[in-house]
């Protein structure tokens, strides 16, 4: 019995050896319009001492035990808003580490391929972020949004889109740049009021998109919150959607891609963004005109609460 548990403890010694040995690579992207972080790694045959085809099996194993470790510094250094990243919160105690190993845990497994030459074995991972916008979002109410304390006229409408693809003015300082995405931006006035954030969003809403070619409505729709529908009929939680400019100039009869139509609606309000702010430029800064067109009509500060906000970016900082 004693040798046959000494023999177990050398085998995982010997198997935590060649793991140790073995060349293992890491690259990350962050795909900002699908809301996702692409992890890619490779495994080192050779290094490894695995043989195909029997060690197939064991190097896919091996890419599954190493990639939590691998990949937690990627989800550590995320964006999350203009000053901080998702260590930040973590040592702040704003999000918890065992939150951190569920999402890293939570993502989908593409099936692991070989190359050409059969020396490398490469597996990619796919993390959702809307998953970490709803972890991030603790309140149970929405905060109150500012008045408009001089009455204005203003229109309806069916979401909001924030222009921002071209280099701002940074605001408080002598230099301009483009506006960065990340998991928790903020919208401002040209008076610094803040308009937006993720605490304007109600946590209890339950968004159903819009569809191509219904109606447009009064007022974006509503459901009964006690309605079962199938889980792919909701739109996904961000505080907002991040897109490229072409999906706002498409032939479509709004000019809208389909999944941002769905989200903003076929009349949205389209405001150009003046400057941007932050440590790191993440935060569109909108002129207080526009702020007021939003602030002062019913419908269109419910579009806040409900999250239906859409900033376009240039293409180039969507993928980083």
């Amino acid at each position: 019995m004693k040798r046959k548990a000494v023999f177990f403890i050398w085998l995982l010694f010997a198997g935590g050896l060649l793991q140790a040995q073995a060349k293992i690579g890491i690259s990350g992207e962050i795909d900002w319009e699908k809301f996702e972080f692409n992890a890619a790694l490779t495994l080192d045959l050779f290094s490894a001492k695995i043989r195909l085809p029997a060690g197939r099996i064991q190097a896919e194993e091996m890419l599954r035990e190493e990639y939590p470790r691998r990949v937690r510094p990627y989800l550590l250094a995320l964006p999350v808003d203009s000053s901080s990243t998702l260590g930040d919160w973590i040592d702040k105690r704003r999000y918890g580490i065992r939150q951190l190993e569920a999402l890293s845990l939570s993502a989908r497994e593409v099936p692991p391929n070989l190359t050409p030459d059969l020396t490398v074995m490469n597996g990619s991972y796919l993390v959702s972020l809307f998953g970490l916008s709803s972890d991030l979002m603790e309140h149970s109410r929405a905060e109150e949004l500012p008045s408009v304390l001089n009455p204005v006229s203003a229109a309806s409408y069916t979401g909001i889109i924030i222009l921002a693809d071209e280099p701002l003015p940074i605001h408080g300082r002598n230099s301009s740049a483009l506006t960065l995405p990340c998991i928790l931006p903020r919208v401002w006035d040209t008076d610094m009021n803040l308009i937006y954030e993720f605490n304007t969003l109600d946590p209890r809403r339950n968004l159903r998109p819009y569809e191509r070619g219904q109606e447009e409505p009064a007022a974006p729709p509503r459901i009964n919150m006690d309605e079962k529908l199938p889980r792919e009929r909701f739109l996904k939680t961000a505080v907002v959607r991040y897109v490229n400019p072409e999906k706002i100039f498409t032939p479509s009869p709004s000019g809208l891609d389909g999944e941002l139509e769905r989200l903003v609606g076929p009349n949205p309000l389209r405001i150009l963004a003046r400057e941007v702010y932050g440590l790191r430029p993440t935060d569109p800064v909108i002129d207080i005109e526009d702020a007021k067109t939003i602030l002062a009509n019913e419908n269109n500060r419910r579009l806040l609460r409900e999250g239906r906000v859409a900033v376009v970016l240039n293409k180039d900082v969507l993928k980083e």
